[in-house]
């Protein structure tokens, strides 16, 4: 199956809700024509907080296409927003690939670029302000339709039209889809997150999480990120 770059997205922080917090997550918008990729993202992107976006292993976010129509008939409210690929921040759209088709540590083409496959994206209260639907972020780890980060393994440019080819797949055992399992549902796996704590390509983040929950047998508190208090 060949999957194609629908929709290249970049934008630059605006205010977003009554507390004007500095977010790009309603800016992005498609872009045409080739756009350099650095080891922290596409050149005309930015994030408005670097201290829990961005950065070498969340350089580029992909959210599948696929989710929209779903999301659209389970919150109507939301069905504004969806007419519109970039809906959710994404850098990259794309039709006919979801979590459970990619694995933590793939290695992909596209365009003259190569991408790795870092984390999924951690939902976080700023999508239930940008939807004006407060319960969407437990939604969206509830239901694992997060879309994930790549890290830059090597700078190219890319453009919509281009194909996403893979090239490597270290971790064939470790579909996002489980790891989502892992992180929501299956918390304190032990076997699992001593897997996580040392998977080759998975992010630092993501590694440090997971032997944090094994030295602690606790699962962190999701409260901030998740309602913003």
């Amino acid at each position: 199956m060949s999957i194609i770059l629908s929709h290249l997205l970049t934008g630059t922080p605006q205010p977003l809700g009554d507390k004007a917090v500095p977010s790009s997550i309603a800016s992005r918008r498609p872009v045409t024509g080739p756009v350099r990729v650095t080891m922290l993202g596409l050149t005309g992107d930015a994030v408005g907080d670097t201290k829990v976006h961005g950065g070498p292993d969340k350089a580029i976010h992909l959210y599948p296409h696929d989710h929209y129509a779903v999301w659209a008939a389970e919150q109507p409210a939301m069905a504004t927003h969806l007419s519109q690929a970039g809906a959710f921040g994404e850098n990259l759209s794309v039709a006919g690939l979801m979590e459970a088709d990619v694995c933590l540590g793939d290695v992909v083409a596209l365009g003259t670029a190569r991408l790795q496959i870092a984390q999924s994206r951690q939902p976080c209260w700023k999508l239930g302000v940008r939807f004006g639907l407060p319960t969407l972020p437990r939604l969206v780890q509830k239901t694992g339709r997060t879309g994930w980060y790549y890290r830059v393994l090597e700078e190219g440019e890319v453009q919509a039209g281009d194909e996403l080819r893979l090239i490597d797949r270290p971790n064939p055992a470790w579909t996002l889809a489980r790891a989502l399992r892992t992180l929501y549902v299956d918390t304190l796996n032990r076997d699992a997150l001593a897997e996580l704590s040392t998977l080759p390509g998975a992010s630092a983040g993501l590694q440090r999480l997971a032997a944090n929950r094994l030295a602690n047998a606790a699962v962190e508190d999701w409260e901030r990120r998740l309602g913003g208090s």
